[in-house]
Parts: C-alpha cells; sequence; structure tokens
C-alpha cells in the first residue's frame, strides 16, 4: 500500500518523540486518511532538507499558482460562472423531482381516502428545504511534502511492516520442525 507525498500540519494533545531529533513535540504530519503520520518538531518542518511547505512556494496550487498553470482571471470567472449554473440547474432538477414525488403522494392519499374513509389522512408533508449547497471550505492545516530521502524511508518502513504483519499471519499456517529425535542410521546406511 502506497501513499502520496502530501501531508498536513496538525497539532495534538498528547506529545509524543520528534522523528528526527526525538524531543516531545505536539506536531504532527499526518496524510489525508491517516495511513501515514510523522511527529516532527516545527524548527524541523522549515528545514527543506526534511520537508517543504506547499501552496506558497508556486507549486500550482495555492496563492499565485493560477498565474503559474496559465490561467488569467478571465479565466477562472468563467469556470466559476459555469460551476454556479451547473449548480442552478441541479437545484431546480431536484425542486422537480420533489414536486413530481409530492404530487405522486397526493395522488395516491386520494385513492386511499376513497377506499378508506375510516382511517384519518395523513397531513400532506412540505418538500424538504434544499440547503445550497456550497464547496468545502479549504483545508485549514498547511500541506508539506518530505524531502525525498525521507519519504522513501518512510514507504521502506511501511513495507517492512507490512511485510512482518504478513510473515505473522503465515507463521502459523506452515508446517513446524520435527521434534522428536531421528532414528538412528542403520549399518547399511554408513557405508
Amino acid at each position: 500500500m502506497s501513499f502520496t507525498n502530501l501531508y498536513y500540519k496538525r497539532a495534538v494533545g498528547t506529545p509524543r518523540a520528534c522523528y528526527v531529533c526525538y524531543k516531545p513535540t505536539t506536531t504532527v504530519l499526518a496524510t489525508a486518511n491517516t495511513v501515514d503520520f510523522i511527529y516532527t518538531c516545527d524548527t524541523h518542518l522549515s528545514d527543506r532538507g526534511f520537508a517543504t511547505l506547499l501552496g506558497e512556494t508556486g507549486d500550482g496550487v495555492g496563492a499565485g499558482g493560477a498565474k503559474k498553470l496559465g490561467l488569467s482571471s478571465e479565466d477562472i470567472a468563467k469556470v466559476k460562472e459555469q460551476w454556479e449554473e451547473r449548480q442552478k440547474r441541479k437545484q431546480e432538477k431536484e425542486k422537480e423531482k420533489e414536486k413530481e414525488k409530492g404530487s405522486k403522494d397526493a395522488k395516491k392519499e386520494d385513492k386511499d381516502k376513497d377506499k378508506d374513509d375510516t382511517k384519518p389522512a395523513k397531513a400532506p408533508t412540505p418538500p424538504a428545504a434544499v440547503s445550497n449547497p456550497s464547496p468545502a471550505p479549504p483545508a485549514a492545516h498547511q500541506r508539506y511534502s518530505l524531502h525525498r530521502d525521507v519519504f522513501a524511508m518512510r514507504l521502506a518502513d511501511h513495507r517492512r511492516r507490512r511485510q512482518t504483519s504478513q510473515a505473522q499471519a503465515l507463521a502459523p499456517m506452515l508446517p513446524s520442525a520435527p521434534r522428536s529425535a531421528l532414528p538412528p542410521p542403520s549399518p547399511s546406511q554408513s557405508r
């Protein structure tokens, strides 16, 4: 199982030893799905030989990255408008579906009233209010990329752990070594 070289800086409550200097720290770098995490001091995060802060260095992701990707402000505005139009269309379709569903429910209730007048009629439920789906807020955590050698060590460490767990899972299925003593050699075999 491999993972990408994208780590998010997070603060934790319990201090643990730093990956580099073994001093207690409450800062951790973790992947998005927490497959890998590294406790590290804040001073090591500024070391270019350990990790690089993404989004501010012109990696094409953060502020000013759109210019490096060749996108103008007009292109960005055009894409935003198209996205908003699609969201409006999607909301309108959902409203139409709810109205159709509501009308089908009303017809069904009318048929039920005709069949059995003794049962009290259910009050029609108003369609659920459609909330305006706003895009997810951007991650508040700083993003880092480990140096290629440090990342290679992390991958090797995960590979070693996975192989150890596989070996431990496989070990009980293998036959054991014989426990009894071997029989003495016969005279014909000693020649």
